[in-house]
């Protein structure tokens, strides 16, 4: 390992593939909006319900990646990988175990928590079996995080991108044979589009154990249930999922809200949120090498060169969020037609979709100090930022914009502010609590 400084090729050689490797899961859920759309409004509601709930389970039980990457990188830094072997597949396996409790008791209520998102009729019966479908990709998907995390941990970037090219490929070629049918193949409509999706993550996890047995110092197999750092790991992992609920509970007011201002409302708001969240992960690629390199720097205890390339990384994603605003505003008029041909679905998102792209360049400082933190193991100051910004704007924004009667508006008026608020409190805490080490 090399100690000399760190530059804008070793940040982008991280970023890069992260980039591709943090695209995979909305692309997956793009490509099954993007088909599900021709089958119908009600189809295309159901989806977007279905796919954000799954994903918000995924998100909060996933925290697990980023605390494994936080002490993988940090060892690494300080050379002494070899004392966290036992570390990482115990994580697997908490996370595989997570999953698999998860699904049983989600698919058991689904029917009820798509209620509570205000679903009904062919809406709520369509998204409840699409949801059982891809809930049994849970255990599989947490594992894969996990395993991903260790890969970050040792500054490699590059597998994880693979095997997300590699999901993204199956999803993509199945999606339309399993929904429409081809030949001796019955379509299956929406329960297709799940299945897709569900097998490209069965892929994914295949690929991922290949690689930890051959090309890491990490098995799927502990010698001993024990660590020394398995506490750390656990306070990491529940800060950052109690970070993750706050997170969350903006997604499922938004979604409820849309939901029930009418059917078209919730298929316009999910193809703004598919498109938001793409872009998320798309910026976020930067975030991860922030990560990465905060967590090999912080090893190092190289505390000049954490403040530099954290501003670094700050500025590259401002950088490329601008870029996809700007991208956006070129397409406005065309993107929802990508995903729907209905008139009324298209008017409405057309209505909200600026605010989406005024939200790029804010989100873009937001998740990248995101990324900071995260290779730091503050997860406390995370769940603190999370937790207040979502209680004093988020919820108070919509509650308000609802009744105002702005229907959307209030929605994304609300997602605008509450990102702008997350992003600021991150910057002004780093600063203060970094700022000494500016070199100028």
């Amino acid at each position: 390992m090399s100690n000399s400084p760190i530059t804008r090729r070793d940040i982008d050689r991280l970023a890069i593939p992260a980039i591709i490797a943090g695209i995979a899961e909305p692309v997956i859920a793009l490509v099954d909006t993007a088909f599900v759309g021709r089958l119908g409004t009600a189809d295309l509601a159901a989806v977007g319900i279905g796919s954000s709930f799954f994903l918000l389970v995924v998100w909060v039980l996933a925290q697990t990646r980023s605390a494994v990457l936080a002490v993988v990188a940090r060892y690494y830094g300080a050379q002494r990988v070899n004392e966290v072997k036992d570390l990482v597949p115990i994580a697997i396996w908490m996370n595989i175990l997570l999953g698999i409790g998860f699904f049983a008791i989600t698919s058991y209520a689904a029917e009820g928590i798509f209620r509570l998102y205000n679903a009904e009729g062919e809406v709520l019966a369509k998204a409840v079996e699409y949801y059982r479908i891809r809930a049994i990709g849970h255990p599989i998907v947490l594992a894969t995080f996990a395993i991903t995390g260790a890969f970050r941990g040792l500054q490699n970037l590059s597998w994880s991108m693979w095997l997300s090219l590699a999901g993204a490929a199956v999803n993509g070629a199945l999606n339309p044979l399993l929904i429409f049918g081809w030949g001796p193949v019955q379509g299956m409509g929406i329960a297709g589009s799940a299945w897709s999706s569900l097998i490209a993550q069965v892929v994914m996890f295949a690929g991922a154990v290949v690689l930890l047995q051959r090309r890491t110092p990490f098995s799927m197999v502990p010698r001993t249930w024990k660590h020394p750092e398995l506490r750390g790991l656990w306070l990491l992992s529940g800060n950052l999922f109690a970070r993750t609920i706050a997170l969350n509970i903006c997604y499922y007011l938004g979604n409820r809200y849309a939901t029930g201002y009418g059917e078209a409302h919730i298929a316009a708001h999910s193809i703004a949120m598919q498109i938001w969240l793409f872009s998320a992960f798309f910026i976020d690629g930067y975030a991860a090498a922030g990560s990465v390199l905060v967590g090999r720097l912080n090893g190092e205890k190289n505390w000049r060169d954490l403040y530099r390339v954290s501003w670094q990384v700050v500025r590259m994603s401002v950088t490329i969020g601008t870029a996809l605003a700007v991208l956006y505003l070129a397409g406005y008029h065309e993107l929802g037609k990508l995903f729907t041909a209905d008139k009324e679905v298209l008017l409405l998102f057309g209505g909200v979709f600026w605010m989406v792209v005024l939200t790029q360049p804010i989100n873009s400082v937001a998740f990248a100090f995101d990324g900071v933190y995260k290779g730091l193991g503050d997860g406390k100051t995370l769940r603190n930022v999370l937790v207040l910004t979502t209680a004093l704007v988020f919820v108070p924004v919509a509650w308000s914009g609802d009744a105002l009667n702005w229907e959307l508006h209030a929605v994304w008026s609300a997602f605008l502010l509450w990102m702008l608020a997350r992003g600021g409190s991150l910057a002004l805490h780093f600063q203060r609590r970094f700022g000494m080490y500016r070199t100028g």
